[in-house]
């Protein structure tokens, strides 16, 4: 037993490595580390309630890392897994789909269409196999640091009331402690903020951008599905000032995952990604692949766009970045799987030498300098104007931006575009057009509350809320006020919602200020004002008003283990 510094009493568990985080970066680094070294005692946790629970991504896998670390994968692949046939890049105007010739970064056949969530289970039953020892649902909430070094985490708290106090079920978690903690959250993971505060690491880096990917998975009928079909677009709905697009992806079954990606340095208030999605599937060429099928799925996730100008500094005192915590998406690939599970790889080969006795000091050093080395950063080197391209000419000078990039300079340009902070874009909603949103029609098309439900979400409901305003005095002044609640339309889940007379009539236009219906709810008749309600049970992880909010006042700490959306099937 060991008291830790609050007081409170809790076992822990010593590791030569402990590993947090169970997507393709954190699996492929376990993986790794059993591979180099069997008696490497390596232990994984995971917030989901099982591997794979949490990933969310409408996947077309770019299979070089997976060769490189399991190189007959193919005798046993994932669940659903489908080699990639047809390949297509669309235009997209109001009433037309224009088909563009494929960039080079987007030609798919020879990759695989697959479900990451599957792909993630599949390389969880590997590892395990290798004597990984895996904990999913165990949240990872605090950090461990002894002397300025990361000695491992806490985790596997439960039982804190709303009142934050400890209820009869209460459970202090433990200490999960490792030679070295690899850190893998994905994108805008918690502790991984934390981290990089806590030493500096984003000294010397561009501001990281991001961009919301809204996610449906649809069962179609057979005669309209093509196995391994790929199809991307841009353009319409989004305007020529705002970054995105779409992707459909034909999996195995009569699956399809369609989805829409929206950058979040957009400058309007009045936009909501999500609805953007919804209108999207409006399109007649998009309604055609949808027709007479079933919407079975639905999810939500934040992506690192900054590409490799934005990377932080990867190791810390007692630890490391991989994978998206340290954002190694190719934007323009529309991929990062790979990346991911390559960092992870290198990570552990680093580790695995330094626990042997092999690196000479300072021993993490290793794992930056061979990513450097490695065919990660010459594909983020080569593509690195591409995205800040967008942000810096828009649509039409994007375009010939990215096509010099690629076809003139071929990613060895003399200059690299920078980044700017997504929460600093926003405008005073005064000075935008507010956006008209069709109303859902449940069969094509649909509202919020009914897609978190196909997330299956859920969080402990005695436990206090994991989004928290860090001054609930700036909202009515600044969020409200000046942009017109954004939050309430940025979430894909209807967490936010402005409510009271005042946002009836800002918002919602309702002339009587004694009527206060909130669309989703409800709240007293009369009540004065404005304010925020934060649905906190209906989150589904996906960190948007994290990144967005205009003065960074949501505060995103980690619920209890296991909670969130629970992604299945092909998601």
């Amino acid at each position: 037993m060991r008291v830790a510094e609050e007081g409170i009493e809790r076992e822990s568990m010593e590791f030569d490595v402990l590993i947090v985080g169970g997507g393709p970066a954190g699996l492929a680094a376990a993986i790794r580390l059993k591979q180099l070294n069997p008696e490497t005692n390596v232990c994984l946790i995971e917030k989901g309630g099982e591997i794979g629970a949490h990933i969310l991504s409408g996947a077309v896998l770019e299979p070089r890392a997976l060769d490189e670390l399991i190189p007959d994968w193919r005798d046993d692949p994932p669940a659903l897994a489908t080699a990639a046939t047809e390949d297509k890049f669309m235009l997209l105007t109001e009433t037309r789909a224009i088909r563009l010739p494929n960039p080079p970064q987007m030609h798919n056949i020879g990759n695989y269409v697959v479900s990451l969530g599957n792909v993630c289970r599949w390389l969880g039953v590997k590892a395990e196999a290798l004597g990984v020892e895996m904990y999913p649902g165990f949240a990872a909430s605090d950090l461990v640091v002894e002397d300025n070094v990361v000695k491992g985490v806490v985790a596997g708290v439960m039982g804190i009331g709303k009142d934050s106090e400890p209820g009869p079920d209460y459970q202090p978690g433990m200490e999960l402690r490792a030679t070295y903690t690899l850190f893998a959250e994905g994108c805008r993971g918690s502790l991984s903020q934390r981290l990089m505060k806590l030493y500096g690491l984003r000294e010397g880096a561009l501001p990281q951008t991001y961009a919301l990917g809204v996610k449906e998975l649809w069962e179609i009928p057979r005669e309209r599905h093509k196995p391994g079909f790929v199809w991307h677009s841009v353009g319409w709905p989004l305007p020529a000032s705002v970054y995105g697009g779409s992707w459909l992806y034909m999996l195995g079954e009569n699956l399809v995952s369609i989805g829409f990606v929206v950058g979040l340095d957009y400058p309007n208030p009045w936009m909501s990604p999500f609805d953007e999605f919804q209108r999207f599937k409006t399109h007649p060429a998009v309604r055609g692949f949808l027709e007479g099928g079933k919407r079975i799925g639905y999810g939500a996730r934040a992506l690192n766009e900054g590409g490799i100008q934005a990377v932080p500094k990867l190791v810390f005192p007692g630890g490391m970045l991989i994978g998206d915590g340290a954002g190694f998406l190719n934007v323009p690939k529309i991929k990062g799987t790979h990346t991911a599970m390559k960092s992870g790889m290198v990570a552990a080969e680093a580790v695995s030498a330094a626990l042997a006795g092999e690196a000479p000091p300072p021993v993490l050093d290793a794992y930056p300098e061979a990513l450097k080395q490695s065919w990660v950063w010459s594909e983020l080197q080569s593509v690195r104007n591409i995205r800040p391209g967008f942000a810096k000419y828009g649509f039409v000078g994007g375009m010939v931006s990215a096509a010099l990039e690629t076809y003139v300079f071929r990613g060895k340009a003399p200059w690299t575009y920078k980044h700017h902070e997504d929460h600093e874009t926003l405008r005073p909603a005064s000075g935008m057009p507010k956006i008209a949103y069709p109303k859902p029609d449940g069969v094509l098309t649909f509202d919020r509350l009914s897609s978190v439900f196909l997330s299956n979400t859920n969080h402990e409901e005695n436990q206090p809320a994991h989004l928290v305003l860090r001054d609930p005095g700036r909202w009515r002044a600044i969020n409200f006020d000046r942009f017109a609640s954004p939050e309430s339309r940025y979430c894909p889940a209807a967490v936010y919602e402005a409510v009271g007379p005042d946002a009836e009539r800002e918002l919602r236009g309702t002339p009587d200020p004694e009527a206060a219906t909130d669309g989703e709810g409800s709240v007293e008749a009369g009540n004065a004002g404005a304010k925020l309600v934060i649905n906190a049970q209906n989150c589904v992880h996906c960190k948007t008003c994290d990144i967005k909010d205009p003065t960074q006042n949501i505060d995103w700490r980690t619920p209890e283990g296991g909670g969130g959306p629970n992604y299945i099937g092909g998601m």
